[in-house]
């Protein structure tokens, strides 16, 4: 199976995930429209504890790419096997653990979250949701770690497909039983996705286990030992995380109850931050995970290797390619919030103020992702966790001291975010330079692309300025405004010189530093 560079695979799983995602958008849309920002709220109550989950199993498939993308650099076939076998029984027993859990204890977990009965529905559908998710997770993992995206990144279509049509079908079936119901057909959608790209996955890989030609694989436990030492603190990072996204979940309904609003006013406003404004700053972080997960198996064979120029070199590319994405995707929400809200969701296009601001929030979010991905590869799995845990504190603190005040409310949840993914990103960014010893080129990683975000911006809003007057079509203005955005900046990266095209080509500069002896490296590491 052929390889593909890190550009190329964040390219393609960038590509799907943002189109997934805008099949997520195509789903609140009719979504939004059946069942309001009221109905929206239930369905988002149970959704944090889904993404929950993720995180909390998300350190064993990047510790399954880790550990067989380790395997191939040595070219220990059975041993990507023997990583595959141990990691499924992993992921299986905590995705069934977790929806025996969401299944058995549901009525509790409302009356403890202090959540509005009417979730209920939302959270029994999205029950199953974490066992499909498990096995998809533990076959993307596999994959990843040959340095191929391609089968993720049709499967994240495949999801995410089943997931609209599934979800949509449903709520519209459910809706004349009531709204609680109705988002409850929606929540179901998450798991017929999981369960489509989770057949599509096991397809591709017996093509693989063929391809390759290991029939039998002896046990090692040790592989599982390893796979627990790896992905606990990735999985305690990824948890403080989502902890982020769970404390509006937990925090935000309350507070906004003690600062005066009743519960369908307390609904609605929290339906607008999570339902609205977080699904579209989810947008460009998905390109910075499509990031992330190419970046730690091609980190990690290169440190298995001792290519030492080759993973400073690689740090470099990653951390500009996060701030290509962050710096135009932040101005873009901030400078249009409320047209993308209209175009987006018309009728029902408040939160236009909550996403303008919450876009402050992406740089730093897609910085600390970036990071920690570096730091996972090389192997300094609990180093990115103290900045996570000292981030979620004052998460906590700031959420809780400034929603209650009525005339902050759900946007004290936005300033606690800014103010958290601030601190991790510069503690994040300290730790990448004492670790790696890595010296970071201001000027070409950040300089140049926040100049070229300018420019694109100032085009975009000019453009948009003149077309008002000329058209006079609000949301064909929108569109052809954010098109051309996305065109001049990608003009501006090539004239400017951010990136060169060998990057894409999978050709690396500076070839005669990196000519490596790599059966010298393979040996070494065998030893170890």
């Amino acid at each position: 199976m052929k390889k593909q560079s890190l550009l190329k695979g964040t390219f393609i799983l960038g590509i799907s995930g943002v189109f997934a995602k805008f099949l997520g958008i195509f789903f609140r849309w009719p979504l939004i429209m059946l069942i309001g920002d009221e109905g929206i709220g239930y369905y988002q109550m149970s959704y944090p504890l889904y993404l929950f989950f993720i995180a909390v199993a998300s350190g064993v498939p990047v510790a399954i790419s880790k550990m067989v993308s380790e395997r191939k650099a040595l070219g220990d076939n059975e041993g990507i096997f023997q990583v595959f076998k141990k990691s499924m029984l992993l992921m299986l027993f905590i995705g069934g653990g977790f929806s025996a859990s969401i299944l058995i204890l549901s009525k509790y977990i409302i009356y403890f979250f202090k959540w509005d009965e009417k979730a209920y529905f939302s959270l029994i559908a999205i029950a199953m949701a974490p066992l499909f998710i498990s096995i998809i997770g533990a076959f993307r993992g596999f994959f990843q770690g040959l340095q191929n995206m391609n089968p993720s990144a049709v499967s994240q279509i495949i999801e995410q497909i089943g997931r609209v049509v599934f979800g949509i079908g449903l709520a519209y079936l459910l809706l004349p039983k009531g709204i609680e119901y109705a988002a409850g057909g929606a929540a179901f959608g998450a798991t017929a996705g999981g369960m489509l790209g989770g057949i599509y996955l096991y397809s591709k890989y017996i093509r693989i286990r063929k391809e390759i030609g290991v029939k039998k694989v002896k046990d090692n436990l040790d592989i599982l030992s390893k796979l627990i030492y790896i992905s606990i603190p990735i999985s305690v990072g990824a948890t403080i995380g989502s902890v982020m996204g769970l404390v509006d979940s937990i925090l935000v309904p309350q507070k906004l109850l003690q600062g005066g609003f009743d519960y369908k006013e307390a609904t609605i406003l929290y339906g607008q931050l999570t339902g609205k404004a977080s699904v579209l700053i989810n947008v460009p972080l998905t390109l910075s995970m499509s990031l992330c997960t190419s970046l730690v198996p091609i980190i990690a064979e290169c440190y298995i290797l001792n290519r030492k120029f080759e993973v400073m070199e690689k740090t470099q590319l990653a951390v500009k390619v996060a701030t290509v994405i962050s710096l135009p995707s932040f101005l873009g929400l901030f400078f249009l919030s409320e047209q993308i809200m209209q175009l987006l969701f018309p009728g029902h296009s408040g939160g236009g103020d909550i996403l303008k601001y919450s876009a402050i929030a992406i740089p730093f979010i897609i910085l600390t992702q970036t990071s920690t991905a570096i730091m996972q590869g090389v192997g300094k799995y609990f180093a990115p966790v103290i900045p996570l845990i000292l981030g979620c504190i004052m998460k906590i603190f700031l959420t809780m001291k400034l929603v209650p005040i009525k005339s902050i409310n759900v946007y004290g949840a936005v300033i606690s975010s800014i103010g958290g993914y601030f601190v991790v990103a510069i503690m994040n960014i300290l730790l990448l330079k004492i670790i790696l010893k890595v010296r970071l080129n201001w000027y070409n990683i950040f300089i140049k692309p926040f100049i070229a975000s300018i420019i694109m911006i100032s085009s975009v809003m000019l453009i948009n300025f003149r077309l008002n007057i000329v058209i006079q079509n609000d949301k064909l203005t929108s569109v052809i405004s954010i098109l051309s955005g996305v065109i001049i900046y990608a003009i501006l990266i090539f004239a400017m010189r951010i990136f060169n095209f060998e990057y894409f080509r999978g050709k690396i500069l500076h070839k005669k530093r990196r000519e490596i002896d790599d059966k010298n490296y393979r040996f070494r590491a065998r030893k170890q």
